[in-house]
Protein backbone atom coordinates (compact mmCIF):
# COMPACT_ATOMS: atom_id res chain seq x y z
CA UNK A 1 0.00 0.00 0.00
CA UNK A 2 1.00 3.66 -1.23
CA UNK A 3 1.89 5.29 2.32
CA UNK A 4 1.02 8.83 0.94
CA UNK A 5 -1.57 9.44 -1.18
CA UNK A 6 -1.43 12.40 -4.22
CA UNK A 7 -4.38 13.76 -6.55
CA UNK A 8 -4.04 17.28 -7.70
CA UNK A 9 -7.77 18.73 -9.42
CA UNK A 10 -8.29 22.13 -10.08
CA UNK A 11 -5.22 23.55 -8.93
CA UNK A 12 -5.27 22.21 -5.81
CA UNK A 13 -3.11 19.10 -4.46
CA UNK A 14 -4.89 16.74 -1.79
CA UNK A 15 -2.21 14.29 -0.08
CA UNK A 16 -3.26 11.72 2.42
CA UNK A 17 -1.61 10.24 4.98
CA UNK A 18 -2.16 6.32 4.12
CA UNK A 19 -1.98 4.40 7.06
CA UNK A 20 -5.01 3.66 8.53
CA UNK A 21 -4.14 -0.07 10.00
CA UNK A 22 -2.06 1.88 12.24
CA UNK A 23 -3.65 5.26 12.85
CA UNK A 24 -1.25 6.83 10.11
CA UNK A 25 1.52 7.03 12.28
CA UNK A 26 4.98 7.44 10.44
CA UNK A 27 7.98 5.41 9.75
CA UNK A 28 10.57 5.84 7.81
CA UNK A 29 9.23 5.23 4.56
CA UNK A 30 6.39 7.60 4.78
CA UNK A 31 8.53 10.19 5.90
CA UNK A 32 10.58 10.21 3.07
CA UNK A 33 7.65 9.67 0.43
CA UNK A 34 6.07 12.64 2.35
CA UNK A 35 9.15 14.92 2.11
CA UNK A 36 8.97 13.69 -1.78
CA UNK A 37 5.36 14.61 -2.12
CA UNK A 38 5.80 17.96 -0.67
CA UNK A 39 8.39 19.13 -2.78
CA UNK A 40 6.78 17.79 -5.96
CA UNK A 41 3.61 20.35 -4.53
CA UNK A 42 6.35 23.09 -4.69
CA UNK A 43 7.82 23.13 -7.89
CA UNK A 44 4.28 22.06 -9.29
CA UNK A 45 3.56 25.64 -11.15
CA UNK A 46 -0.72 23.92 -11.33
CA UNK A 47 -0.55 23.09 -7.68
CA UNK A 48 -2.07 26.77 -6.09
CA UNK A 49 -2.87 25.08 -2.81
CA UNK A 50 -2.32 21.86 -0.74
CA UNK A 51 -4.80 19.91 1.21
CA UNK A 52 -3.00 17.02 4.44
CA UNK A 53 -5.40 15.02 5.63
CA UNK A 54 -5.24 11.53 6.72
CA UNK A 55 -7.59 8.18 5.39
CA UNK A 56 -9.49 6.45 8.02
CA UNK A 57 -10.17 7.29 11.55
CA UNK A 58 -7.18 9.46 12.62
CA UNK A 59 -5.37 12.14 10.78
CA UNK A 60 -1.80 11.01 12.36
CA UNK A 61 -0.52 9.19 15.98
CA UNK A 62 2.53 10.46 15.51
CA UNK A 63 5.72 7.95 15.25
CA UNK A 64 5.44 4.15 14.43
CA UNK A 65 6.03 3.00 17.91
CA UNK A 66 6.80 -0.90 16.34
CA UNK A 67 9.46 0.85 14.52
CA UNK A 68 11.58 2.66 17.83
CA UNK A 69 10.94 -0.70 19.95
CA UNK A 70 12.11 -3.26 17.34
CA UNK A 71 15.98 -2.90 16.89
CA UNK A 72 16.32 -4.30 13.65
CA UNK A 73 13.53 -1.61 12.31
CA UNK A 74 14.69 1.76 14.47
CA UNK A 75 16.74 4.40 13.53
CA UNK A 76 17.33 6.12 16.14
CA UNK A 77 15.63 9.24 17.81
CA UNK A 78 18.37 11.14 16.04
CA UNK A 79 17.83 10.08 12.23
CA UNK A 80 13.84 10.31 13.27
CA UNK A 81 14.14 13.98 14.50
CA UNK A 82 16.57 15.27 11.59
CA UNK A 83 15.45 13.31 8.64
CA UNK A 84 12.29 12.73 9.18
CA UNK A 85 9.98 15.38 11.22
CA UNK A 86 11.88 18.59 11.20
CA UNK A 87 12.19 18.55 7.55
CA UNK A 88 8.56 17.88 7.34
CA UNK A 89 8.08 20.96 9.57
CA UNK A 90 10.37 23.23 7.81
CA UNK A 91 8.55 22.06 4.43
CA UNK A 92 5.31 23.10 5.63
CA UNK A 93 6.11 26.28 6.56
CA UNK A 94 8.41 27.21 3.93
CA UNK A 95 6.37 26.47 0.78
CA UNK A 96 4.75 29.81 -0.82
CA UNK A 97 1.82 27.84 -1.41
CA UNK A 98 -1.54 27.78 1.09
CA UNK A 99 -1.18 24.67 3.16
CA UNK A 100 -4.90 23.42 4.76
CA UNK A 101 -4.24 20.82 7.98
CA UNK A 102 -7.55 18.59 7.41
CA UNK A 103 -7.86 17.26 10.06
CA UNK A 104 -10.21 13.76 9.79
CA UNK A 105 -9.28 12.27 13.08
CA UNK A 106 -6.92 11.95 16.18
CA UNK A 107 -3.69 14.15 15.79
CA UNK A 108 -1.70 12.96 18.38
CA UNK A 109 1.75 13.42 19.14
CA UNK A 110 4.27 14.50 16.23
CA UNK A 111 0.96 14.08 14.49
CA UNK A 112 -0.15 17.02 16.88
CA UNK A 113 2.67 19.03 15.87
CA UNK A 114 2.43 18.82 12.14
CA UNK A 115 -0.99 19.55 11.83
CA UNK A 116 -0.07 22.73 13.84
CA UNK A 117 2.38 23.81 11.18
CA UNK A 118 -0.04 23.83 8.26
CA UNK A 119 -1.34 26.98 7.30
CA UNK A 120 -4.98 26.73 8.14
CA UNK A 121 -6.30 24.05 10.20
CA UNK A 122 -9.93 23.03 10.12
CA UNK A 123 -10.98 19.69 11.84
CA UNK A 124 -14.62 17.96 12.44
CA UNK A 125 -16.31 18.19 15.55
CA UNK A 126 -15.23 14.60 16.46
CA UNK A 127 -11.40 15.36 16.24
CA UNK A 128 -9.29 15.55 19.50
CA UNK A 129 -5.72 16.06 19.66
CA UNK A 130 -3.15 15.58 22.52
CA UNK A 131 0.33 16.17 23.17
CA UNK A 132 1.28 12.39 24.03
CA UNK A 133 4.69 12.88 24.27
CA UNK A 134 4.81 12.93 28.27
CA UNK A 135 2.89 9.90 28.72
CA UNK A 136 5.74 7.46 27.51
CA UNK A 137 8.57 9.85 28.75
CA UNK A 138 9.09 11.70 26.34
CA UNK A 139 9.06 15.67 25.41
CA UNK A 140 7.50 17.24 22.23
CA UNK A 141 8.68 17.31 19.15
CA UNK A 142 8.11 18.43 15.31
CA UNK A 143 7.45 22.16 16.68
CA UNK A 144 5.45 22.14 19.18
CA UNK A 145 7.33 24.21 21.32
CA UNK A 146 7.38 26.72 18.65
CA UNK A 147 3.75 26.61 17.48
CA UNK A 148 1.82 25.52 20.44
CA UNK A 149 2.84 28.34 22.95
CA UNK A 150 2.41 30.67 20.10
CA UNK A 151 -1.13 30.04 19.44
CA UNK A 152 -2.55 29.24 22.73
CA UNK A 153 -0.19 31.04 25.30
CA UNK A 154 2.56 29.98 27.73
CA UNK A 155 0.97 28.64 30.34
CA UNK A 156 -1.67 26.70 28.54
CA UNK A 157 0.40 24.91 26.17
CA UNK A 158 2.98 23.97 29.11
CA UNK A 159 0.12 22.59 30.90
CA UNK A 160 -1.14 20.52 27.72
CA UNK A 161 2.23 19.40 27.28
CA UNK A 162 3.34 18.51 30.55
CA UNK A 163 -0.50 16.67 31.39
CA UNK A 164 -1.03 15.39 28.18
CA UNK A 165 -4.80 15.93 28.28
CA UNK A 166 -7.27 15.58 25.14
CA UNK A 167 -8.83 18.44 23.61
CA UNK A 168 -11.62 18.30 21.48
CA UNK A 169 -11.77 19.98 18.13
CA UNK A 170 -14.43 22.65 19.35
CA UNK A 171 -11.88 23.42 22.48
CA UNK A 172 -9.17 23.89 20.47
CA UNK A 173 -10.79 26.23 18.09
CA UNK A 174 -11.99 28.34 21.41
CA UNK A 175 -8.44 28.28 22.50
CA UNK A 176 -6.99 29.68 19.01
CA UNK A 177 -5.06 26.39 17.93
CA UNK A 178 -7.00 25.81 14.88
CA UNK A 179 -8.86 27.78 12.78
CA UNK A 180 -12.36 26.32 12.99
CA UNK A 181 -13.96 23.34 13.58
CA UNK A 182 -16.59 21.88 10.27
CA UNK A 183 -19.52 19.58 10.62
CA UNK A 184 -18.30 15.96 9.87
CA UNK A 185 -21.61 15.36 7.43
CA UNK A 186 -19.91 18.23 5.43
CA UNK A 187 -16.95 18.04 6.15
CA UNK A 188 -15.18 17.12 2.96
CA UNK A 189 -16.92 19.38 1.25
CA UNK A 190 -16.12 22.03 2.82
CA UNK A 191 -12.71 21.34 3.20
CA UNK A 192 -12.91 20.95 -0.90
CA UNK A 193 -14.55 24.87 -0.97
CA UNK A 194 -11.77 26.18 1.33
CA UNK A 195 -9.47 24.92 -1.11
CA UNK A 196 -11.05 25.98 -4.02
CA UNK A 197 -11.18 29.45 -2.78
CA UNK A 198 -7.46 29.35 -2.13
CA UNK A 199 -6.53 28.18 -5.30
CA UNK A 200 -8.50 30.62 -7.07
CA UNK A 201 -6.49 33.54 -5.16
CA UNK A 202 -3.35 35.51 -6.01
CA UNK A 203 -1.07 33.05 -4.97
CA UNK A 204 2.20 34.63 -4.96
CA UNK A 205 0.30 36.98 -2.90
CA UNK A 206 -0.58 34.16 -0.24
CA UNK A 207 2.77 32.82 -0.33
CA UNK A 208 4.45 36.27 0.82
CA UNK A 209 1.21 36.75 3.20
CA UNK A 210 2.81 33.43 4.77
CA UNK A 211 6.43 34.47 4.27
CA UNK A 212 5.65 37.48 6.62
CA UNK A 213 4.10 35.60 9.44
CA UNK A 214 6.74 33.35 9.31
CA UNK A 215 9.51 35.99 10.08
CA UNK A 216 7.02 37.94 12.47
CA UNK A 217 8.05 35.16 15.03
CA UNK A 218 11.21 36.40 15.43
CA UNK A 219 11.69 39.99 14.00
CA UNK A 220 11.48 42.85 15.56
CA UNK A 221 9.12 45.80 14.67
CA UNK A 222 11.70 47.76 12.61
CA UNK A 223 12.99 44.36 10.52
CA UNK A 224 9.59 43.48 9.77
CA UNK A 225 8.24 46.92 8.64
CA UNK A 226 11.18 46.86 6.04
CA UNK A 227 9.90 43.42 5.12
CA UNK A 228 6.82 44.52 4.98
CA UNK A 229 7.81 47.34 2.51
CA UNK A 230 10.13 44.49 0.35
CA UNK A 231 7.13 42.29 0.01
CA UNK A 232 4.27 45.13 -0.63
CA UNK A 233 6.66 45.74 -3.10
CA UNK A 234 7.76 42.75 -5.12
CA UNK A 235 3.54 42.03 -4.63
CA UNK A 236 2.60 44.87 -6.66
CA UNK A 237 4.93 43.58 -9.30
CA UNK A 238 2.89 40.51 -9.67
CA UNK A 239 0.08 39.87 -12.67
CA UNK A 240 -2.42 38.72 -10.42
CA UNK A 241 -2.31 42.70 -8.97
CA UNK A 242 -2.56 44.12 -12.20
CA UNK A 243 -5.63 41.57 -12.14
CA UNK A 244 -7.11 42.72 -8.93
CA UNK A 245 -6.85 46.29 -9.46
CA UNK A 246 -8.31 46.12 -12.72
CA UNK A 247 -10.96 44.13 -11.61
CA UNK A 248 -11.78 46.04 -8.75
CA UNK A 249 -11.85 49.57 -11.22
CA UNK A 250 -13.92 47.55 -13.86
CA UNK A 251 -16.15 46.24 -10.88
CA UNK A 252 -16.02 42.56 -11.81
CA UNK A 253 -14.62 39.61 -10.09
CA UNK A 254 -11.08 39.27 -10.24
CA UNK A 255 -9.48 36.10 -12.36
CA UNK A 256 -6.20 35.51 -10.59
CA UNK A 257 -3.69 33.28 -12.45
CA UNK A 258 -1.01 32.61 -9.67
CA UNK A 259 1.38 35.23 -11.64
Amino acid sequence: MNSILLEIKNGVAIITLNRPEVFNSFNREMAFKLHDVLDACESNDDVRAIVLTGNGKAFCAGQDLKEVTSPELNPGFKKILEEHYNPIITRLRSIKKPIIGAINGVAAGAGANIALACDIVVAHEKVSFIQAFSLIGLVPDSGGTFFLPRLIGFQKALALAMLGDKISAEEAEKMGMIYKVLPLESFEEEVNQLASKLASMPTKALGMIKELFNNSMTNDLEAQLALESKLQIEAAQTDDYLEGVTAFVEKRKPEFKGR
